[in-house]
């Protein structure tokens, strides 16, 4: 894949430019700043862009605001999103906006190289990606009003890896049950959460966006 990357680490930048360039993969740039990856993105149009967070000027959301500047202005370009933490109302945005080659990890996440590669590659190819801690975080609420209570521990599980944009299949290799059995959980969920008539919008993003809240 054609590869941007914006990290204002040098040595991490570095690091994961080196991976990705021996994987196979082309590095188009390698940025330290949001203005700077947007201005390559015009000029260039990547299939994917790893970038971080929180980097220069003011080291909160500058990243974040270009990988949503980005999927706004080439909605075609996939981003993949690195925090050093859970940045539950950034996750949030992102993930509210568009789930079509959007993937979300934490930083620490990049050290297991095998899963980071995992989830660009899905991410470039138009899925989805996202830290299963990032997931708990985001669909914990408090029992009085958590939508959660009403699924059973093992229909929880498939919810969480549904978030982390796994299909049916990948889900029931994962928990070790049948396809057929994944099948019945999603129809579970999708029913308790009111959304078996759901039209218009994927059922399986409604299902993780019903639990986030800015």
């Amino acid at each position: 894949m054609r590869v941007m990357l914006a990290e204002d680490s040098t040595l991490l930048r570095e690091g994961l430019a080196r991976l990705l360039a021996e994987e196979g993969h082309r590095i188009l740039a390698a940025v330290g700043d949001g203005d700077a990856l947007l201005a390559e993105v015009a000029r260039e149009r990547p299939d994917i862009v790893v970038v971080d967070v929180r980097m220069p000027p003011t080291h909160t959301d500058e990243g974040l605001r270009a990988a949503l500047e980005i999927r706004r202005r080439w909605p075609g370009v996939a981003v993949l999103v690195l925090s050093q933490y859970v940045e539950k109302r950034y996750a949030t945005e992102l993930i509210t906006t568009d789930t079509t080659g959007v993937g979300y990890l934490l930083k620490d996440r990049v050290a297991q190289v095998d899963e980071f590669l995992d989830a660009l590659e899905r991410v470039g190819a138009g899925g989805a990606a996202f830290d299963p801690e990032v997931v708990r975080q985001l669909l914990t609420r408090s029992t009085h009003t958590d939508p959660l209570t009403r699924l059973t521990p093992r229909e929880r599980d498939v919810l969480e890896h549904m978030a982390q944009g796994r299909t049916n299949a990948a889900i029931a290799a994962q928990l070790h049950v049948s396809q057929s059995a994944v099948e019945k959980h999603v129809n579970a969920i999708f029913d308790k959460l009111d959304l078996s008539h759901a039209s218009g919008y994927s059922r399986r993003v409604l299902a993780v966006l019903r639990y986030l809240g800015s």
